[in-house]
């Protein structure tokens, strides 16, 4: 698995030009599901997504999380994540989990963040859809 982190102080997410969702300050995080995924997997990303220090407290730089200033998270599909590109100019996504069991993790990591943080801050993209992300 793999979750590319980006802070912001807006994102959103559109799908045929139709806003999906939008947050304000946070965390627009891009999720990339593996073949070999679990739940193990699930659970320790979530926890690193909660616990990264990314924001400053006084002198230090590195000091607070997401959950520490109640602040909201935009998670977005991504299965490029996993894409090898080492070998001719086309990507080779066989390291990305199929759609519909991806669907099903991805789904599960949503509601995993929900359990474990506010769900009332937890917004997401349309899985499988053509999405246009701002950050």
């Amino acid at each position: 698995m793999r979750a590319l982190i980006q802070r912001v102080l807006r994102s959103s997410v559109h799908v045929d030009n139709q806003i999906v969702n939008s947050i304000e300050r946070g965390l627009c995080i891009f999720i990339g599901i593996q073949s070999d995924d679990d739940i193990s997997d699930l659970e320790y990303i979530v926890k690193k997504i909660l616990t990264v220090k990314l924001w400053p407290n006084g002198d230090k730089p590195w000091a607070q999380s997401v959950v520490d200033l109640d602040l909201s998270l935009l998670c977005i599909s991504q299965f490029t994540l996993h894409a090898l590109t080492a070998k001719g100019a086309r990507p080779d996504f066989h390291l990305s989990m199929s759609s519909e069991r991806s669907k099903q993790m991805y789904e599960q990591l949503i509601n995993i963040l929900k359990q474990n943080y506010k769900a009332d801050k937890i917004f997401d993209g349309c899985f499988g859809a053509y999405m246009t992300v701002t950050i």
